[in-house]
């Protein structure tokens, strides 16, 4: 009989069970009644800027729908313009979501220069009377928890409002 064999498989056991627990034990700490938080655009500005490409500031709002606060850990995101992904960023000085509670953080990011050159050459070459833009924003809240993934489109209109 070979003793190494037995030795090690017997050591294996317990940990991959002790492993198991751990991770159900996790998945189970999120309970039934667990709802996806809600993320919505409070804000989407231009920010004054000397440099070459514009910096924006992008308000996010948060609702925390759960009992248990919510520690987000970080956040990636994308805004395209007209299909052009114009502006990508992360965060990570994000702020905890009371349970039952909302809460609202901005995001500051620069222009890429490239993709901006290619939105410009493409309005040049159309006559269109809005841009089509779309922020898409992954929310990481740690644990054993999915991200959250946000997606938002519309239109900016390019005419100038006639109702001021």
């Amino acid at each position: 009989m070979n003793y190494r064999k037995y030795s090690l498989l017997h050591f294996l056991q317990p940990l991959i069970l002790g492993i198991s627990t751990v991770i159900l034990a996790g998945c189970a700490g999120m309970g039934p009644g667990y709802e996806t938080p809600t993320v919505t655009i409070s804000s989407f500005k231009a920010l004054p800027s000397e440099a070459a490409l514009p910096s924006f500031a992008i308000g996010l709002r948060v609702i925390n729908p759960n009992r248990e606060a919510l520690e987000l850990q970080g956040v990636a995101y994308t805004v395209s313009l007209e299909g052009h992904e114009i502006i990508k960023g992360v965060a990570n000085d994000l702020p905890v979501i009371d349970g039952y509670g909302e809460g609202e953080f901005v995001l500051t990011a620069a222009a890429n220069l490239f993709a901006g050159i290619r939105l410009i050459t493409d309005l040049m070459r159309g006559d269109g009377d809005s841009l089509e833009f779309e922020l898409e924003a992954k929310l990481d809240i740690g644990g054993f928890r999915p991200a959250i993934r946000v997606r938002e489109s519309g239109d900016i209109s390019l005419q100038p409002d006639d109702d001021i």
